[in-house]
């Protein structure tokens, strides 16, 4: 049987090119996927287990659980000193699947997308599967943070582009987006009806404040963006596969039409879960952001003075995004780097053009762990590139 060509041509990403060698390896320091090795809170685990000893194991709201619709709306109206309509909340499923029914919304064959590079790779794929053509800008590294003015962004949008991915703060380079630059960009783009797909799952996951600027915070009702969020990383609930979009007013009848076809609903005693995350979850995020930044800090003091490693400190997420001079080849070194030294990193070249001398590194692991990870990582560049 024949497949489609635009899905005949997409590839794995290079992260799981990389971790399905050697996955759930206990000998592996495993810094390649974007999660910690901290188990789901109890309460969280416990709210669901009651969920299904209860029997809540029927079909839900293809919108999601009224409850949990209902306690997304009161997390960001307070997070942000917003009253966002509830119309506007869907839980069609996980994050990345809020994505893909943005995309599918927004794109035909032909269209133009555009994303904001370096980026998470699914992202591509994701566009690509619609039948658009995807574009890139990139970020620039400095010795402060990873950089782009909004002016280079609106510079990349053609009149074919329907849809712009922003991830702020962003996988793999932790840039963040001032409030400033968001109102720039979302002004061109009523102006052109263009969608912002904005990824903002790590939006607790920020150094020096509560929360990453928002477009929730600028956007109206019927404004041509999807702001898509998730428990994933803020309450370590990766394999849960719940996610959360605010989407145009206007909108609710087709997330809900797409979601019956994608996904039916939301998995329900997930959901249920969630709910907990939400409503006694704050100590838990405040506690992972500071795990967070203090791996950000052993990041910083082992490769940050290297001479064969640039390295930009990231204003949010958990990530690292290293250069190593003289590495021509990110995969085969990911790799060799994996065989001798037992350490797992996502090479760079899976996150868009011009990143072949990176790798990413998630720091979100228990401390010890990243620490030796890192020094093996060090001990493996001097062996290699001296």
């Amino acid at each position: 049987m024949s497949i489609r060509d635009r899905i005949a041509a997409m590839e794995q990403n290079g992260i799981t090119q990389i971790a399905y060698q050697r996955l759930n390896d206990p000998n592996v320091i495993a810094l390649w996927f974007g999660e910690g090795d901290v188990v789901t809170p109890e309460y969280i685990r416990r709210a669901a287990i009651d969920a299904l000893e209860a029997g809540e194991t029927f079909y839900s709201h293809s919108h999601g659980h009224p409850a949990l619709r209902a306690a997304i709306k009161t997390y960001l109206d307070g997070l942000y000193g917003i009253d966002v309509h509830l119309d506007r909340v869907s839980v069609p499923g996980a994050a990345m699947l809020g994505v893909t029914l943005a995309a599918q919304m927004a794109l035909s064959d032909g269209d133009e997308a555009l994303v904001i590079g370096p980026h998470w790779p699914n992202i591509t794929m994701t566009y690509r599967a619609t039948g658009a053509n995807v574009n890139e800008v990139r970020q620039r590294a400095t010795d402060t943070g990873w950089v782009i003015d909004v002016a280079e962004i609106i510079a990349a949008l053609t009149p074919k582009t329907r849809s712009i991915f922003v991830n702020s703060p962003c996988n793999p380079t932790g840039w963040v987006m001032p409030t400033d630059e968001q109102a720039a960009l979302l002004e061109v783009c009523r102006e052109r009806d263009i969608q912002i797909i904005a990824d903002e799952v790590y939006h607790r996951t920020v150094y020096g404040s509560e929360a990453a600027p928002s477009f929730l915070s600028i956007a109206r009702d019927d404004d041509p963006v999807v702001v898509v969020n998730g428990f994933s990383k803020a309450w370590a609930m990766t394999g849960w596969r719940i996610g959360w979009v605010v989407a145009p007013k206007s909108h609710l009848v087709q997330w809900m039409t797409l979601s019956e076809c994608f996904n039916t609903g939301a998995t329900v005693f997930a959901q249920v879960g969630a709910i907990a995350a939400l409503e006694q979850g704050e100590g838990t995020v405040h506690e992972l952001r500071d795990q967070y930044a203090r791996g950000r800090e052993i990041v910083m003091n082992v490769l940050g003075d290297h001479p064969r490693i640039d390295l930009s400190p990231p204003e949010g997420a958990f990530y690292a995004f290293p250069r190593i001079r003289g590495m021509t080849d990110s995969y085969e070194f990911a790799s060799a780097l994996l065989a001798k030294k037992d350490v797992g990193v996502a090479p760079g070249y899976t996150f868009g053009a011009n990143n072949e001398e990176h790798l990413r590194i998630c720091f979100a692991q228990s401390l010890d762990k990243l620490e030796d990870g890192l020094n093996r990582l060090v001990e493996f560049v001097d062996e290699t590139l001296n």
